[in-house]
């Protein structure tokens, strides 16, 4: 029974986080309305989310064994739930950025935590795989969840109004019963302090001797520019929906879910074509689809002609196409990240998922500034169709891995790796 109670627990965390990382997108959108910032200000909101998840992933591993993992669950979401609380509280665009840095250092803190406690909750190879992969799915149920509770709370008469802020009470409240599950749970932590923990020093002595192979740094290079191209989408498309497709507050937010559900189908296709064509084929077919779509849809989207009364069967064909572009996105991350970690020895793989998680958040932060920033001044076509430069570079970074891993003499991966958030 305290084994189930410890496993809802953890999928019910990371549900809620999905839900809140998620949310960034639709929050740019109501920020925009509510409190009359502009896009460039707006897109703020994933620097304070991204760079915190970073900065504490880099920091915690040698600390956090010794907090205990149950603990530091808790301590997550307190301080997300708490955020949440202040949310309708104190309702500004300053409060939204304390949200979100409070929600990327909890998430960091939630990740490692969560990873590790799967191991001291199961006994073997495919038990653990088996609740990693529940644990991982429910995120996406989070993430398809997240576009659709926020736009209950919108008021579709007046997108300004402040009442999606009580949205924030829900999951303040979700974070706070989470808590109280886990402080009446039992976790043996005794086998995660056998080993020793590595130093700050000894980590970043570790990420350094990792940055000097050149298969490294290449991976590091694709990595950052698919999280770029792919945040650049999932944070914007609310925005691009309502602005550029003339769709309704609600009705942007709830139809840029399909593009994470989209992500997930790409994932589970991938898993089985991989088992037919080689990885570095795939990525590329997938790369240059993207291209196509983009180049087939944007002109679509700008001769899109919405009826007064706009639903679900009438919407421009355009807001069902682009979210597509998440079937062809969604092999890329996870199968790098498999290709890399496969390709390097056993001890370095405590180092290298920081490198991941530090250079993925840096990839979406920017890709979201330059969106944001293309968006403000040229429109939201011309700020998808810039999404092409990143597409061109995957393509050449592509290449030179491929080479990388070859002279590495890699046998072909399995679809398996990390998630982008």
């Amino acid at each position: 029974m305290n084994r189930c109670r410890m496993v809802v627990a953890l999928a019910m965390i990371y549900m809620v986080f999905a839900i809140l990382l998620n949310s960034v997108g639709t929050v740019i959108l109501q920020s925009i309305h509510t409190f009359g910032v502009d896009k460039p200000q707006a897109s703020l909101l994933e620097l304070f989310k991204d760079l915190p998840i970073a900065i504490t992933s880099f920091l915690v591993a040698s600390f956090l064994p010794r907090l205990g993992y149950r603990r530091a669950m808790m301590l997550a979401l307190g301080i997300v739930g708490s955020a949440c609380v202040l949310m309708p509280l104190y309702p500004s665009f300053h409060t939204t950025e304390l949200l979100f840095a409070c929600v990327g250092v909890s998430f960091a803190l939630a990740k490692v935590s969560v990873y590790s406690s799967i191991g001291l909750l199961t006994r073997d190879k495919a038990e653990h795989g088996r609740l990693t992969n529940t644990i991982e799915g429910l995120f996406m149920l989070g993430v398809l969840l997240s576009g659709w509770l926020f736009s209950a709370f919108i008021n579709h008469d007046a997108p300004a109004d402040p009442s999606w802020f009580n949205v924030y009470w829900l999951l303040a409240a979700m974070c706070f019963g989470v808590i109280a599950l886990l402080a009446t749970s039992r976790l043996d932590e005794s086998a995660a302090h056998g080993g020793g923990q590595l130093s700050l020093a000894g980590a970043m002595r570790q990420m350094y001797g990792l940055l000097m192979r050149t298969l490294v740094y290449v991976f590091l290079l694709s990595a950052f520019l698919y999280v770029l191209i792919e945040q650049s989408f999932s944070t914007w498309l609310p925005t691009f929906n309502n602005e550029i497709l003339k769709l309704p507050n609600a009705m942007s937010i709830q139809m840029a879910s399909i593009l994470a559900g989209a992500t997930a189908l790409g994932r589970i296709v991938a898993g089985q074509l991989l088992r037919r064509m080689p990885w570095h084929a795939l990525l590329n077919l997938c790369v240059v689809g993207m291209g196509a779509l983009i180049l087939l849809v944007l002109p679509l989207a700008r001769q899109a002609v919405v009826p007064e009364h706009v639903g679900w069967l009438n919407a421009p064909v355009a807001a069902y196409l682009i979210p597509l572009i998440g079937l062809l996105m969604a092999p890329i991350y996870p199968v790098i990240n498999s290709v890399a970690l496969s390709s390097l020895p056993k001890p370095s793989h405590a180092a290298m998922p920081g490198l991941i998680v530090i250079f993925s958040a840096l990839g979406g932060t920017l890709g979201s500034r330059i969106t944001a920033l293309v968006f403000s001044s040229f429109g939201g076509i011309h700020a998808f169709y810039f999404s092409l430069v990143p597409m061109c570079l995957v393509l050449v970074t592509l290449f030179f891995f491929k080479r990388e891993t070859d002279r590495a003499g890699l046998a072909e991966p399995v679809a398996a790796g990390l998630p982008a958030e």
